[in-house]
């Protein structure tokens, strides 16, 4: 199985990169750490922490979607219901409860969900945004708990990765064939230097 290192990036969509860069940016404290763009585009990205960012394209024509408070059940077609962002400790999260007070964005109040501490947002996009922080003595990933009560067969496996469930490689490929193909991201490792 790989080593996974958390979200590289989420990539979301935006109309309005301005206002998407003032809020993540200015106001949640998250650093730009990179931007592409042509006439047709824009994508920036945005560092939530040291291994994981946030990133947005804004296209003509993109519209923000309509606003759906986190965890309500919806029907039809459906992918993504929020973004949960990790913080430190509950002064992280009163802090950023009061930064978003302040600056009239509407917020939640604390909530404690057993294992969990966590608020609600959104940002100027409509997306659901939850903030949260473990509870040291209850640590879900040293100790799963499955808690439904009807769970499926296939949850009650259990938390580890079932083996043979799926085809093995046969034929990995060779060190040899491994080609990399460019993509846009490409400029960053040119010697030009838009923004630092």
């Amino acid at each position: 199985m790989p080593d996974y290192t958390g979200i590289n990036h989420l990539a979301m969509a935006t109309a309005d990169m301005d206002a998407t860069i003032r809020f993540w940016r200015d106001l949640l404290g998250m650093r730009l750490v990179a931007g592409l763009g042509s006439k047709s585009y824009r994508h920036y990205f945005f560092e939530i922490c040291s291994r994981d960012m946030i990133a947005f394209f804004e296209w003509p024509g993109v519209q923000s979607i309509p606003e759906k408070d986190h965890g309500v059940p919806v029907n039809g077609p459906f992918a993504f219901d929020h973004v949960a962002i990790g913080v430190d400790n509950d002064d992280d999260l009163w802090d950023l409860k009061d930064r978003l007070e302040a600056a009239g964005q509407w917020v939640s109040e604390v909530i404690d969900h057993g294992f969990i501490h966590s608020i609600y947002t959104f940002d100027p996009n409509h997306i659901p945004i939850e903030f949260s922080c473990a509870i040291a003595t209850v640590d879900l990933r040293q100790h799963p708990k499955m808690m439904d009560r009807h769970a499926g067969a296939i949850a009650r496996e259990g938390p580890d990765p079932q083996p043979e469930k799926w085809p093995p490689v046969r034929r990995p490929t060779p060190a040899d064939q491994r080609m990399l193909f460019p993509g846009e991201g490409s400029v960053f490792t040119d010697d030009n230097d838009a923004m630092d």
